[in-house]
Order: C-alpha cells, then structure tokens, then sequence
C-alpha cells in the first residue's frame, strides 16, 4: 500500500480530482482535511487556507496516480508526494487491492 499526498484550493478540486481517481479505480479511498499553509511563493511568504488530500492506492498504482493528479492540479507548482505505512492491517490492505486496477 501507498498513500500520496497532496494539497488544493478548496474542497471542489479535491473532490473532483479524488472522484476521477476512484472512477478510473487507481485508488481505493481518499481523505480530505482543511488545512492553514504558509510557503515561499514567487519571493514572498505566503498563507493561505488550503484542502489536503490523502489519495490510497496499490504501490503498482503509484506512478500513474501521481501523473494522474499533476496532470489536473490547478496549482502551477503541486505538492505531491508519497509515503508508505509500516504496517496496515490485513484486512484493510485486502480491501484496497480488490478495489483498485
């Protein structure tokens, strides 16, 4: 299992962008939490209210999911990234491979 991050204006580009992953079934699930962001952006300090989205998926999925959600990010620069649980519980893990391509 992988788990990609990433993060987005609002809540609609989240959702919109997670639905068409789950419709292609490259991932099994996704999360999405409202977040306070603060980063360097075009030479100054910026904050801003962003939507952070967890995207779960098979490891064999993970180049094509990440493609995939650069290609319909809004921002010009996304925050894309993955990481990998130590452990996931059994029966979760089999829930997700019998749920994604």
């Amino acid at each position: 299992m992988v788990v990609i991050y990433s993060t987005f204006p609002n809540e609609e580009n989240a959702i919109e962008i997670g639905r068409k992953l789950l419709e292609e079934r490259l991932i099994a699930c996704f999360n999405l939490f409202h977040i306070k962001s603060g980063y360097w952006w075009e030479g100054k300090i910026t904050e801003d209210t962003e939507v952070a989205a967890l995207f779960k998926t098979k490891r064999e999925n993970l180049e094509r999911v990440m493609e995939e959600i650069k290609r319909l990010h809004p921002y010009q620069v996304p925050a894309i990234f993955s990481f990998s649980p130590e452990s996931v519980d059994e029966s979760y893990l089999k829930w997700l491979t019998e749920n994604v391509l």
